[in-house]
């Protein structure tokens, strides 16, 4: 967790989601439970690999996110949600949802393109 006083809850949740990739990142590991790098790199989008890498360090740090590597040749290693990070999945579905209804744009909004 951060190392600065907060004001609220929302202050604190906002610190942890912060960052360009982190919520698609928990979105792709609700999506598929079990994600190796490459695979989370194509899920979430435009992202290099040195920015997921550090977006997914700092999710680890936070106790969003497990990385379990296997001990393999070549390693193997997989991330996947916590009982934070799945818990903080659910907790941004409302706002997905009211951005389907107020973003044109957005998949699902009445407005987006088919």
């Amino acid at each position: 967790m951060r190392k600065r006083p907060y004001q609220c809850g929302l202050d604190a949740a906002l610190d942890i989601v912060d960052g360009k990739w982190k919520v698609l990142v928990v979105w792709a590991l609700s999506e598929r439970p079990h994600c190796r790098f490459g695979a989370l790199r194509r899920m979430v989008g435009d992202v290099s690999e040195k920015v997921l890498a550090q977006q997914l360090r700092e999710l680890e740090a936070d106790g969003v996110i497990h990385r379990e590597v296997y001990d393999e040749v070549p390693p193997r290693v997989e991330y996947r949600l916590t009982e934070a990070g799945i818990a903080l999945g659910e907790a941004l579905e409302p706002l997905g949802a009211w951005a389907e209804r107020h973003v044109p744009g957005v998949p699902g909004h009445p407005r987006s393109a088919a």
